[in-house]
């Protein structure tokens, strides 16, 4: 009988002429070893070390308890101190210059270590356990995604889908409202919370994560699952319900230099902390409380009030998730990683704390008074809220500053707890070794048996740079396996190296947004610390030991040219400038934008900050008339819309909720047919956020005219408010309600800007000084 060439050399049957005399083997299906856990990982949001109450904090953390005493908890673990690095660094296994992200990516600019684009050399884990058996959810924030390729041209390779998590639901910025989400299914923007009284993203994304781990054991049984939930709480806008804030109504009355001590006394007493550590002085830039004026601790305290309901209810939403995994019968073989931040507590609200989130985003921090006066809106839609920096200080405690900082402990230090049941005999014990984010990799592919590979889809990787923790499960004496780490953000930086640390706190608080500091003068100063003897980086050796901090400093240049780190740099905005990163848009001077465009993120679509620019809307009238949104870009707390309603055309100006300028024209019903409606903005020039000439018009003719003082100047949102044709989605712009759609037909908006200002940032901020420039037409 004759045989036939076998092309696929894994097939193990044979092929005659007929499929009688053939024989089949069956296609096998990819499943790592039969003892390979799932995994979770939980990631919590501007969290300090001692805001749960499983390191001592004082909000009840009833989840991260029971994950605690099933396994172990680690109280020398650490992240980069900020957002984004943090993220890349936990999926890759790499420190996250080695996975250029040196900053958050609304920053990322030309350098390699700070692109933002994660390179194909470091796999994710998400990509690795897929290719080994596994399915792959990823429920929450996201924001490792360059934002130029936020928008629907993608491309779509490095947002979650591509990044080897089959299963994404969740947002790609730093930040997005609980309550009015800008969130993706896949890639496709959907808004869950439209019609509903009873949303919260939070409860949100654990109902999606509880359905996908069901639908994943009960679809493929003997299928291991990584779910990666990342809720983006308690990252400001702190949004919970009330009935969580009240929860704690009273508890900060006594201040946060009260509160600091507080929690130093129960992680003592808990053994959270050495006996003999020292609790770290506030910065001089923060008032006591005792110097706080009385007339704003009431907005201090009911601000603290609000984040403490916050991390309770998402603590309680990850119990959610406890549950239903016991409920499935994977306990005990699921490896849960519960990391209660990306950083240290966020001190980015400033002294008196945050309404308008956009406020502080732009620069330009808020009149207590304004806080005072809308006390009541703190964790509702109508706000933005974030708390004072001094509760940020005291939620770190014991440690010097906060997120951000990542020369010293309370930018850096987070709890974490580890439960495995079948995997290691260990419960209710604290593990002191020295490990960082990087080294989660690594414990998890050593707890799958999957080797970390050398090729990933035909790309050579480079070697993962953490460690496996696993060593330390079942041994609390183990000598740690992690030697050395450096640390960067935004010039703060840091050398540990075998239980001693140098640091040096560049000189920039984290609550002024766009500070430049020089490097290396009198701003800044080197810090030597023995950390086996001084828990809390409180006694600077550097006078005593010069030799040893001159070694660690040198060590420091080694470690930053060998990963990525330079050049350093504390810039922020103008690393924005189109000189400095891509945009699909640049250049461009003349946009036209259909129905089609919404959901478009504002960094990735047309900017009209800080220059003139006319937009003109080609509609078309039904017999009855009409009303509702043409075009819109940002949401309540800033922003810009035209739209018609009750019988007049208005174009309406959002300054961070503050200041709502409309200017408008009575022109009754509109006849039937096609109309032009269009804005014409002649800006004042002499630098960023000044203000200018608003001209309305109907089909060519000028209807009314008017003034907007002062506008945006950097960013009209970070929590996802985007640029919308024919509707408002998200938050409203102006006095009318959410998803006010327009209910005649948009044919296009044409948009035209001075030539030089179609970039990314429409002037260049660096000088802050505006272009005169007219329009080509």
């Amino acid at each position: 009988m004759a045989r036939f060439p076998q092309h696929n050399e894994d097939f193990t049957g044979s092929i005659a002429r007929l499929a009688l005399d053939s024989t089949p083997a069956k296609p096998t299906i990819l499943r790592p070893h039969d003892s390979a856990p799932n995994v979770v990982i939980v990631m919590l949001d501007d969290v300090g070390f001692g805001a749960p109450g499983t390191f001592g904090g004082p909000i009840p953390t009833p989840a991260l308890d029971k994950i605690a005493k099933a396994g172990v908890r680690y109280n020398q673990f650490h992240t980069t101190a900020l957002c984004s690095p943090s993220r890349a660094a936990l999926l890759t296994g790499r420190n996250h210059h080695s996975a250029h992200m040196g900053a958050i990516s609304e920053i990322a600019y030309g350098f390699p270590g700070y692109d933002g684009v994660i390179p194909r050399t470091t796999a994710t884990v998400a990509e690795i356990l897929r290719q080994n058996g596994y399915s792959t959810g990823m429920f929450g924030k996201a924001h490792v995604t360059p934002m130029w390729e936020t928008s629907p041209a993608g491309p779509y390779d490095r947002w979650p889908t591509g990044l080897g998590f089959e299963r994404f639901y969740g947002f790609l910025g730093g930040e997005t409202s609980q309550w009015e989400p800008a969130l993706y299914d896949q890639t496709q923007p959907i808004a869950p919370y439209s019609g509903r009284e009873d949303y919260h993203l939070t409860e949100d994304l654990a109902d999606r994560s509880i359905e996908w781990m069901r639908l994943q054991k009960t679809s493929a049984p003997h299928k291991p699952f990584f779910l990666y939930f990342s809720p983006g709480a308690t990252h400001n806008p702190h949004h919970v319900w009330p009935e969580w804030s009240d929860m704690f109504h009273g508890n900060f009355d006594e201040g946060w230099d009260a509160l600091q001590s507080e929690i130093y006394d129960r992680q003592i007493k808990a053994g959270i902390i050495p006996e003999g550590t020292s609790l770290t002085s506030r910065p001089a830039d923060l008032p006591s409380w005792e110097d706080y004026p009385d007339r704003y601790k009431p907005v201090a305290s009911r601000l603290m009030e609000v984040y403490a309901g916050f991390l309770a209810h998402t603590d309680a939403q990850v119990g959610r998730l406890i549950d239903a995994i016991e409920e499935l019968g994977e306990w005990d073989n699921t490896l849960f990683f519960y990391v209660t931040g990306d950083n240290g507590a966020s001190a980015e609200g400033g002294i008196h704390g945050v309404w308008s989130s956009p406020s502080f985003q732009n620069g330009e921090p808020e009149d207590p008074e304004w806080l005072l006066q809308h006390i009541d809106d703190f964790g509702s839609v109508r706000c933005e809220n974030h708390y004072n920096a001094g509760w940020a200080w005291a939620l770190d405690s014991p440690f010097q500053w906060t997120k951000q900082v990542a020369s010293h402990f309370g930018g850096t230090r987070n709890g974490l707890a580890i439960s495995w049941p079948a995997g290691f005999e260990s419960r209710g014990e604290q593990r002191t070794q020295f490990h960082h984010i990087i080294d989660i990799v690594p414990t998890i592919l050593d707890a799958a048996g999957i080797e970390a590979p050398n090729l990933v889809n035909g790309v050579e990787q480079k070697p993962t740079e953490g460690v496996s923790m696993r060593y330390t499960f079942d041994d609390s004496a183990a000598t740690s396996r992690r030697t050395t780490q450096y640390f960067e953000i935004l010039g703060n930086r840091a050398i540990y190296h075998d239980g001693w640390i140098a640091s040096c706190f560049h000189g920039r608080v984290p609550w002024m947004r766009s500070q430049a500091v020089p490097f290396d003068d009198e701003h800044e100063r080197w810090e030597l610390y023995n950390v086996g003897d001084d828990f809390s980086q409180a006694i600077d050796l550097a006078d005593s030991f010069p030799d040893k901090l001159a070694h660690l400093q040198a060590l420091f240049d080694e470690e930053g040219a060998r990963y990525g780190v330079f050049p350093l740099s504390d810039e922020t905005t103008r690393r924005a400038l189109p000189e400095n990163r891509p945009s699909h848009v640049d250049g461009v001077s003349r946009f036209t934008l259909y129905p089609e465009n919404v959901r478009m993120p504002e960094l990735a679509s047309v900017n009209i900050k800080n220059t003139s620019f006319s937009l003109e809307a080609h509609i078309m009238v039904p017999a009855e008339s009409c009303e509702g949104v043409i075009i819109s870009q940002g949401g309540a707390l800033a922003g810009w819309s035209l739209y018609v309603a009750e019988g007049s055309v208005v174009y309406a100006y959002n300054l961070y909720g503050h200041v709502l300028t409309e200017i408008s024209a009575h022109v009754g019903a509109l006849r039937a047919g096609d109309h032009r409606i269009g804005v014409r903005f002649d800006y004042d020039g002499g630098g960023l956020g000044k203000g200018g000439r608003v001209s309305l018009r109907l089909d060519g003719v000028e209807i009314a005219t008017g003034r907007v003082e002062r506008t945006v100047p950097f960013i009209f949102s970070m929590s996802g408010e985007t640029l919308d044709v024919g509707t408002d989605t998200g938050s409203a712009v102006g006095n009318y309600p959410s998803d006010f759609a327009f209910t005649g037909k948009i044919d296009h908006v044409l948009i035209e800007l001075p030539e030089q200002a179609g970039s990314a940032m429409g002037v260049d901020v660096a000088e802050g000084q505006h272009r005169a420039a007219r329009f080509s037409h």
